[in-house]
């Protein structure tokens, strides 16, 4: 594309990737040096220069963090992987053939092998917490670099082979209409979050600036179509000015109020995220939606396109299901009707940008009161036994709270939505049931039970 074409398509308005672009007086700054893409944001300035480094139009480089490995193109010789601790690594470690196979292959897009491989190569992880080192530039990613990548599926989640088929199934009626906390007494919160991506738009690692800004057009139009529980309103970041009809974004309070609840992602603040490109042409494009009871809420252009989370008190899960199978359904509708689609496939399920997150890329939990049964040294171990996952008050690896723990179905992939759900609806009652024994000084019952389950 030649730049004059270039320059008439700003003109009327459209990108050079053919999505629309920024065209009002308010938004010239989008288009000057002290905003993305040709510079950094007001915001993004007041940060650490580390952090500067992933924020703007190019791809992390930054010495001082050992953020090092390209991502525009793989070099010849494969890194040194031997202190690595991720699945990536151990992957190449075990089939280094792969990356010669890979090292001048590119998906249509222009996706690489070292845009995928950059975050484990920068940061060679902890042998306590093991993370993939790896993502998807976009949904070819997987298929074309499926030598890499499908070894780090099968270890990340449990063996999964190459030619299995994932199920989905998000009908509420299949929901188990179980009372898990019939008492009351200790289930504190539930909650179903999910990942959703927009087929034909590339991945947060690769995405592109009007990519980006046309991801966000398509999803917000989706999200402003929802009725009944579900409508509510856009909020992009603080500062974006991609979003005209709040061009400059939230105010700063309540983007501190919507934080100090936990309901919104803030710039990346890790090497992880920043090698991975997450940070790119922060803040434009990014934004939160909720409803008017706050109990339903999705992030806009985070790690994934969309981030989908539907909550409320008590241990009503099948209520929070049937929020969120709905939104999901009445979005990919709009998206569908502006030609787009979610990405899924009959292997892999719902493609989502880490490989953790496969499948469903749902969790399902509940933040269960329960300081007697998770006092137990075999807690844990009866945990992982009926397919959960416990966590402290924190997130994954934290400590727990006076007995608070957020317990949620540990798998993602190979397994429906529904299936997921009613693992953690079963298992759930079941902890709650022994909590109550415990209560009532019927240790040694619970004592029976446990030993015979484990």
């Amino acid at each position: 594309m030649t730049a004059s074409t270039r320059a008439v398509l700003r003109a009327v308005g459209v990108g050079a990737a053919g999505f629309a672009v920024a065209s009002t007086a308010k938004d010239a700054s989008a288009l000057s040096g002290d905003y993305p893409p040709k510079g950094l944001s007001h915001g993004v300035r007041q940060l650490p220069k580390w952090i500067q480094a992933g924020c703007g139009d190019k791809e992390y480089f930054c010495p001082e963090k050992n953020a090092v490995f390209p991502a525009d193109f793989t070099p010849d010789q494969m890194p040194d992987l031997s202190g690595h601790s991720n699945f990536m690594a151990e992957a190449l470690r075990e089939h280094p053939e792969a990356y010669q196979k890979y090292k001048d292959v590119y998906t249509k897009n222009g996706v690489g092998l070292a845009k995928c491989i950059k975050t484990g190569v920068d940061n060679p992880g902890h042998p306590m917490i093991k993370t993939c080192g790896i993502v998807a530039g976009d949904e070819e990613s997987y298929t074309v670099f499926a030598d890499v990548f499908e070894p780090i599926v099968s270890a990340r989640h449990g063996g999964y082979p190459r030619n299995a088929r994932h199920p989905t199934n998000t009908n509420v009626n299949d929901v188990l209409d179980t009372k898990i906390d019939p008492s009351g007494k200790y289930v504190l919160t539930s909650r179903v979050r999910t990942g959703r991506s927009v087929r034909g738009i590339r991945l947060p690692p690769s995405i592109g600036f009007d990519e980006r800004r046309e991801l966000e057009r398509v999803c917000v139009k989706g999200l402003m179509n929802l009725k009944g529980v579900l409508k509510g309103d856009y909020f992009p970041l603080h500062g974006s000015m991609s979003y005209q009809p709040k061009v400059g974004g939230m105010s700063e309070a309540k983007e501190e109020e919507l934080r100090k609840a936990g309901n919104l992602f803030q710039e990346p603040d890790s090497t992880l995220l920043l090698a991975s490109g997450m940070g790119r042409h922060w803040p434009d494009a990014r934004g939160i939606y909720h409803n008017e009871a706050r109990n339903f809420f999705v992030w806009v252009g985070e790690e994934d396109h969309l981030r989908i989370v539907s909550m409320q008190k008590g241990d009503d899960i099948k209520d929070v299901f049937r929020r969120f199978a709905t939104a999901c359904d009445e979005v990919q509708k709009v998206l569908k009707s502006e030609g787009y689609d979610f990405m899924h496939n009959d292997h892999l399920g719902y493609i989502l940008t880490c490989p953790s997150n496969l499948g469903t890329g749902l969790r399902a939990g509940q933040m269960l009161n329960i300081p007697l049964i998770s006092g137990r040294k075999d807690f844990k171990n009866a945990c992982k036994k009926m397919g959960l996952q416990a966590r402290g008050t924190a997130g994954v690896d934290s400590a727990s709270v006076g007995g608070k723990w957020d317990i949620s179905n540990a798998d993602r992939l190979g397994k429906s939505e529904v299936e997921l759900v009613n693992i953690m609806i079963r298992g759930n009652a079941q902890l709650v049931k022994w909590e109550g024994m415990l209560e009532q000084g019927k240790t040694d019952q619970v004592e029976k039970e446990l030993r015979a389950f484990l």
